[in-house]
C-alpha cells in the first residue's frame, strides 16, 4: 500500500540522518577532539544547546521507530488511528528538526567561541559575528576564517563545516516529515485499501 510504504521509508531514511546530526553536534562540543574546551566552557553557545543531539537526533529516532512499526498495522480502525498518531508524531518531528537547522543557521552566521586578540589583549568571545560597523559577515571573507581565532586550532572551519552539515540535514528531516503529515492525512482518510484498490483498478483495465 502506497500509505504504508512511504511512512516505512521515511521512517528508515531519517535514521542515518538522526546519527549524522548527532555525531555532528558532539564534534561541535569537542573542538580539536579534546574536551577540556567544553569543560571550561570555551564552545559555541549554540553546540552547547545540544539540537541535534535531543532534536534532530533522540526525537527523530523515535519518531522513525514509530513510522516504521505504524506501517505494518493492520486492520480498517487501527490503520486510521495510527495515521493520526502518525501525524501527529511528524508534527513533533517537524518542529524538532525546524528548531535545529534555525540553530545551525544561527550559529554558523554568528561564528564561533575562540580566543582572539582584542584590544584589551587575548580574550574569549565571538569575534567573527556580523555587526553594523564592521564586515557584513565571515561567511564570505575566508581571510577571516585564519587570521582572527587563535584557539581553538581551526575552529572556524570546524564550525562551518558540522554547523552546515547538521543545518542541511536537519533541513531535509523537516521536509520528510511535513511530506509524511500529508501521507498520513491521506491515509486517514482514504483508509488502508487506498494503494490496492488504485492497483486493482489498473489491473481491470
Amino acid at each position: 500500500m502506497c500509505v504504508s510504504r512511504f511512512l516505512r521509508c521515511v521512517g528508515v531514511s531519517l535514521v542515518p540522518m538522526a546519527i549524522i546530526c548527532m555525531v555532528s553536534n558532539i564534534l561541535l562540543l569537542l573542538p580539536e577532539l579534546k574536551p577540556r574546551f567544553l569543560l571550561e566552557g570555551h564552545v559555541t553557545r549554540e553546540a552547547t544547546w545540544a539540537t541535534g543531539l535531543w532534536g534532530s537526533g533522540l526525537l527523530v529516532l523515535l519518531g522513525a521507530r514509530a513510522f516504521v512499526q505504524s506501517s505494518k498495522t493492520k486492520g480498517c480502525w487501527a490503520f486510521r488511528s495510527q495515521m493520526l498518531c502518525q501525524a501527529l508524531y511528524s508534527c513533533v518531528v517537524l518542529l524538532a528538526a525546524s528548531g535545529c537547522s534555525l540553530v545551525s543557521a544561527t550559529g554558523l552566521s554568528q561564528g564561533p567561541l575562540c580566543l582572539y586578540n582584542s584590544s584589551s589583549g587575548l580574550t574569549w568571545g565571538v569575534p567573527l559575528q556580523p555587526l553594523p560597523d564592521r564586515h557584513s559577515g565571515y561567511l564570505y571573507n575566508q581571510t577571516l576564517w585564519s587570521g582572527v581565532c587563535m584557539a581553538p586550532r581551526s575552529v572556524v572551519q570546524w564550525n562551518v563545516v558540522l554547523f552546515s552539515i547538521m543545518g542541511i540535514t536537519s533541513a531535509l528531516q523537516a521536509v520528510l516529515c511535513g511530506l509524511n503529515i500529508l501521507n498520513s492525512l491521506l491515509g486517514l482518510i482514504l483508509g488502508q485499501g487506498f494503494g490496492r484498490n488504485r492497483v486493482s483498478g489498473r489491473g481491470q483495465i
